[in-house]
């Protein structure tokens, strides 16, 4: 059952009242308001479908890149999709360029190094292949060329000390510039497999042909994204987040999350839930203590 998230949270947070800049210590990429609105520009990775990628009509869409534009809806903003080089975006985001970075981002291991809001999609790292390939097991693909993104959370966890060992077991880590050319690597035959977001694999396979790929059960690595701003940068993360678990609660992250068939990996509010339940089962093991406790003491009455 969906529970409101935002009552805790919005104490104390009055959006339409709060005075700071929205692009790290300036409102746009010339720190200046545009005539009547703030800008909110998000930095995204214009290659990383179903989070933020460009569609036919040559338009920047995707889960996050839509979920920030209501945020910019209910607040007045006006929304500024500004695709950035991955590599770059540090830079970006310190330089006050930016906003924000939301765009499938990877929290775990980064915890320190950005203000994050709460995570809020489940994320794992698989590896794709081409379904007669006979690779079927992370033994399988020892002596393969593996193709990865580059600076990607996928790159990051093969390069952990944990999977050392299946890394090493490669022919060759080739790392690429975006996903679009890792696929035209396998299908060439210049990678064996992908490593890659289970997210962006579901949405890779559902553009090709049917069949023609299989993603791995077993995953690499499991971990979360939330959205990124400059350190310190605490309000405008405070205030963009309450937005969405506005959202959330009127069921329209769901909606979104459906279009981009990433339903399945939403995990905004989970760790309050858990939190909520594990209270809930401490008060009843209190009650029944009590209660055996009252009843114990009947028993030596009569």
């Amino acid at each position: 059952m969906k529970k409101n998230w935002t009552t805790r949270l919005m104490a104390g947070i009055a959006a339409g009242t709060m005075v700071f800049s929205l692009a790290g210590c300036g409102s746009s990429s010339d720190g200046k308001k545009s005539a009547d609105k703030e800008k909110f520009i998000v930095g995204f990775d214009a290659a990383f479908p179903p989070y933020g990628y460009q569609d036919e009509n040559g338009e920047y869409v995707g889960f996050d890149l839509d979920l920030a534009a209501e945020v910019c809806k209910r607040n007045d903003w006006e929304l500024v999709k500004q695709p950035i080089d991955w590599n770059a975006k540090d830079m970006e985001l310190n330089s006050g360029t930016i906003s924000c970075i939301w765009n499938g981002f990877t929290m775990n291991g980064r915890e320190d190094e950005y203000a994050w809001t709460d995570p809020y999609v489940d994320n794992s790292q698989v590896f794709v292949v081409k379904a007669d390939s006979g690779i079927a097991t992370f033994a399988d693909l020892a002596g393969k060329s593996v193709a990865v993104q580059t600076d990607s959370s996928a790159e990051a966890a093969l390069k952990e000390d944990d999977n050392k060992e299946l890394k090493d077991s490669f022919k060759e880590l080739v790392v690429v510039s975006d996903y679009n050319t890792a696929f035209m690597n396998l299908d060439s035959g210049a990678a064996d497999a992908i490593a890659v977001d289970i997210g962006v694999a579901k949405y890779q396979l559902s553009q090709r042909e049917e069949g023609k790929y299989i993603i791995l059960d077993e995953p690499i690595q499991s971990e979360q994204y939330g959205i990124g701003f400059k350190k310190g940068n605490d309000d405008l993360k405070d205030t963009v987040w309450a937005e969405v678990l506005k959202l959330y609660d009127a069921g329209e992250v769901d909606k979104l999350a459906e279009k981009y068939e990433v339903a399945d990996m939403l995990c905004i509010g989970d760790e309050d839930a858990e939190k909520e339940d594990a209270a809930e089962d401490e008060t009843a093991d209190d009650a029944s203590e009590e209660k055996a406790d009252d009843t114990a003491e009947e028993t030596k009455a009569n």
